[in-house]
């Protein structure tokens, strides 16, 4: 990862992050409307929403992991991934993209493959086949690397700024949940190797979007593009989601234990979101009473790592 280094100027400071410059006053980060990464976490907001609050994304939240739906989900991101780091690959060196070109930092197509091995076995690429959801999504990620490569940049934002704002978080709930090995088997795409601080890294990445040589109407259309591919992430979710519905319950390798299931409905103060919400408006005895009563039984257990997962996902995005 580049090195960070700080310059004094005369009227504050600019942070320069490997080529990319981030003016400070007093101390304090100074982002302006026009910066793209501005407008992208703007743009993006009500769609980011929705995407979170989508019946699949919430039972993961929940450590309600269906092991077939989570694999097919890992097919999805295979694919997806497989035609994004193609296109990055074909325009690294393009000046729209070329300054977020960071493919030992971010890249996951051969983490995602490493995952597929480990769930389908050695034969694994005759086993999976791509979805109709996917396929429109990778056909669009085709068109616009090869057609408009500025867009690429909202696929890669949307994608890897995700995967590292709440990545960790929902590993460990995977993990418990499907009771995969603790050395990591069937996670990898999870874990971002080279990537030292998560929080920094971002910092940079956002330095270089914002540095990139792009008219407004040019921003506007990667923000348009950004609100896309949050759009094709949510027909995956429900396409997905509909499979669900296919499967018997005892797939289900993550349920919490009998009755914990009625004990999450009909009671708001029980939804991880309401806890999450409930936590970032300063709710913090509620947060500990809540806490306390969940550790007193193996259930309670798993429902608290899912609201951990719900409340890093909610700081995560705001910190997008």
């Amino acid at each position: 990862m580049s090195a960070m280094r700080t310059e004094d100027a005369a009227d504050g400071k600019s942070t320069a992050n490997g080529g990319g410059v981030v003016c400070q006053e007093g101390g304090v980060t100074v982002l302006r409307p026009t910066d793209l990464s501005e407008m992208l976490a703007a743009g993006t907001k009500e769609v980011h929403e929705k995407a979170e609050n989508t019946e699949f994304v919430k039972d993961f939240l929940r450590g309600r992991i269906r092991k077939e739906l989570f694999k097919l989900g890992h097919v999805a991101l295979y694919f997806t991934y497989s035609a994004m780091e193609e296109e990055i690959e074909r325009n690294k060196e393009h000046p729209h993209f070329a300054p977020l070109y960071f493919p030992h930092e971010l890249h996951r197509r051969d983490a995602l493959a490493r995952d597929l091995q480990y769930f389908y076995g050695e034969d694994w690429q005759n086993q999976i086949s791509v979805s109709p959801a996917t396929q429109r999504y990778v056909e669009r990620i085709h068109q616009v690397g090869q057609d408009e490569p500025a867009l690429l940049v909202a696929h890669a934002y949307t994608r890897y700024m995700g995967d590292l704002s709440g990545g960790q978080v929902l590993r460990k709930v995977a993990q418990r949940a499907m009771k995969l090995p603790p050395t990591g088997e069937g996670l990898n795409f999870y874990e971002f190797d080279n990537v030292h601080s998560a929080k920094a890294f971002k910092q940079l990445y956002r330095s270089r979007m914002n540095e990139l040589e792009l008219g407004t109407h040019i921003k506007q259309k990667v923000v348009e593009e950004a609100v896309l591919a949050f759009q094709f992430n949510m027909e995956i979710f429900g396409e997905l989601g509909e499979v669900g519905k296919t499967l018997e319950d005892d797939v289900l390798d993550a349920a919490p234990a009998h009755g914990a299931h009625d004990e999450m409905q009909g009671d708001i103060s029980k939804c991880p979101y309401y806890a999450a919400k409930m936590a970032a408006s300063g709710g913090s005895s509620y947060i500990c009473q809540m806490a306390k009563t969940m550790l007193r039984n193996p259930s309670g257990q798993v429902i608290l790592a899912a609201w951990i997962a719900a409340l890093a996902g909610l700081a995560a995005w705001y910190l997008m």
